[in-house]
């Protein structure tokens, strides 16, 4: 059936949201359950629609997972199938990570190509060219990467691009190949942090976590652990722009200030009076219309491509002109075509937006291609005049559990409706 949500203008966001899990973490701390026998349980999980579609892909290959508010039991089998190809691998891109969980363990994987959001290109060479270095072959052939090897054994790996995705699946690979992996380039994410703190806790041996460089020596096997899943930044993240967007004042818990430092200081330059509280959380209050700020997104711990579109909102209605540059994701700025239908000015040149804010958005029906367009729609909706509709709204539910409850709580008014035109 489908949604789309009524975002009615003119509100001002006050009170307080707790994170829960991170998205991009919990998928991942779920794939590599695989490469344990027995009960792996993950507490902290987010309530949304891409935790059960991970299920979906570890039944497929033999688990048994049971999700239980925000916690999942996964049960791994000593015979696990090495073919990973439920139709949900085509519904999100994190389903690739099933992949090195299945090389290191069973030594061989056929895994279905992944789908996810519409974002630009996402190939998969440097996850293979790891596992390459590890021993194996890798080949896509019918819609699947194939991936063989009779032994993994160390290796000495250089990514040309700082993947989270490349690094968690040859870090999963290399905790049980035979010798001393070591992955230069290595993403620096806190959820690469997550995935080798539970990685550890199941008894791999890794070194660097959070640096560049990641050492890992191979153990012969690991055992199952009980893990909480870190804050999501981007969920947090989310939380303090719209703070500065509505001028209102928000207190965001549950997610490490120091993952968003970048961020906050942004936010600190367009206006706002940013107070952390250490480990815990932070309180974003913007009391006067923001100034512009410039934005150039880079991996960790630059500013993350995700928050882009929120980037591009607050800009919109900022005082002053800002430059936004997207260095990760080249279609994220279809975003902006959205934005304009909403009274945006806004203009692209390859990398490059530039847009002048204005003192208000005016409604529109809009559409979300992706996670965090969808919710930074949202967003801008509360900035402009009159009712916007922001539809395919299945994409922010992926991402952000009781989205419109938490912004209702917190003085919007947004009514989820069906194409029947139900609200509810």
């Amino acid at each position: 059936m489908s949604e789309h949500f009524d975002v009615h203008g003119g509100a001002r966001l006050v009170g307080e949201v707790e994170v829960v899990g991170a998205k991009n973490s919990v998928l991942k701390l779920m794939a590599a359950a695989l490469l344990a026998e027995g009960t792996t349980t993950i507490t902290n999980c987010p309530q949304i629609l891409d935790v059960p579609l991970m299920a979906d892909v570890l039944r497929s290959v033999g688990c048994e997972v049971e999700l239980d508010g925000d916690t999942a039991y996964i049960t791994t089998p000593t015979e696990l199938s090495h073919r990973a190809d439920s139709p949900a691998m085509g519904k999100l891109r994190a389903s690739v990570c099933v992949l090195g969980p299945l090389v290191g363990r069973l030594k061989k994987a056929v895994v279905a190509l992944p789908g996810g959001d519409a974002i630009g290109s996402r190939p998969l060479d440097m996850h293979q060219n790891g596992l390459r270095k590890l021993g194996a072959t890798s080949t896509i052939a019918h819609g699947c990467v194939v991936a063989e090897a009779d032994g993994l054994h160390g290796a000495q790996i250089w990514l040309d691009f700082p993947s989270v995705g490349a690094t968690e699946n040859i870090l999963m690979a290399a905790v049980l190949a035979e010798g001393t992996t070591v992955i230069d380039n290595a993403a620096r994410e806190p959820e690469i942090v997550d995935i080798c703190t539970m990685l550890t806790e199941m008894g791999a041996k890794i070194e660097g976590a959070g640096t560049s460089t990641l050492i890992v020596e191979g153990v012969d096997q690991l055992h199952p652990t009980e893990h909480r899943v870190i804050g999501d930044r981007i969920v947090g993240a989310t939380w303090a722009f719209a703070a500065a967007m509505t001028r209102g004042d928000v207190t965001v818990t549950g997610v490490d200030p120091h993952h968003l430092e970048l961020v906050l200081e942004k936010l600190r330059l367009a206006g706002a009076e940013v107070t952390t509280f250490d480990g815990k959380g932070f309180r974003v209050m913007q009391p006067d219309r923001p100034r512009s700020v410039d934005f150039v997104t880079l991996p960790y711990p630059g500013f993350a491509t995700d928050l882009q579109p929120f980037a591009v909102a607050l800009s919109s209605v900022s005082e002053g002109t800002s430059m936004i540059t997207e260095n990760v994701y080249e279609a994220r700025f279809r975003f902006i075509e959205e934005m304009v239908r909403l009274g945006a000015d806004a203009r692209t040149d390859g990398h490059h937006a530039v847009v002048r804010g204005v003192e208000k958005l005016s409604s529109a029906p809009v559409w979300a291609s992706d996670i965090r367009a969808g919710a930074g729609l949202v967003l801008a909706g509360l900035c402009a005049d009159g009712v916007t509709e922001v539809w395919d709204v299945f994409h922010i539910d992926r991402g952000y559990p009781h989205f419109v409850e938490n912004l209702n709580r917190l003085g919007a008014r947004i009514d989820r409706v069906s194409s029947a035109g139900d609200a509810d």
